[in-house]
């Protein structure tokens, strides 16, 4: 039977994200993310892509000492879990849904991931979606993030949050 996972994000501006992750939907996205809490892979991660009235990324970098080092190597790439791959999902990409960030490469995600903060019909089956927000709060969160002033600090990156957010921890709240 498939679970649904209950998650609390814990950001650096002390303010929380909580989210329902449903197996129901995309069951290898939602392993691949839950595998990854309990690591505590996403410790640390940063807000590296932000775009107002669209979506706010996380889970492919990290700031340490040396810089901005990349993560997602070590992570195995899953099957895309949407309509254009061959997969039933019809969880919409409106505020607050989470879903798989991916390159060209339909079955290319690892680690990275984001939420919108709109509804963005032209993801809806070509991006795995496997959860969303649970509450207006957290709604909140993403809204005010996605409209941090951004910049282009390197020609890779575009849309970088001028201000550091990212995430503390993921705290995995309940299973059901």
């Amino acid at each position: 039977m498939a679970k649904k996972y209950y998650l609390s994000l814990l950001l650096t501006n002390d303010k929380k994200i909580n989210l329902c992750l449903d197996e129901s939907i995309a069951p290898l996205s939602v392993n691949q993310f839950i595998n990854l809490v309990k690591k505590n892979y996403y410790d640390g991660t940063i807000f590296h892509r932000v775009i107002e009235n669209f979506m706010i990324q996380t889970g492919g970098y990290k700031f340490t000492d040396d810089g901005l080092d990349s993560l997602g190597e070590e992570v195995p790439a899953i099957k895309g879990e949407f309509k254009s791959n061959g997969v039933e999902n019809n969880l919409k990409h409106e505020l607050g849904v989470i879903s798989m960030a991916r390159t060209a490469v339909k079955d290319s995600a690892t680690s990275q991931f984001f939420i919108c903060v709109n509804t963005c019909p032209w993801l809806d089956g070509e991006y795995a979606a496997f959860g969303k927000t649970t509450d207006e709060e957290s709604n909140k969160v993403v809204l005010e993030i996605s409209k941090m002033p951004t910049c282009r600090p390197h020609p890779a990156f575009s849309d970088f949050p001028v201000e550091t957010i990212g995430i503390k921890t993921i705290e995995l709240l309940k299973e059901e």
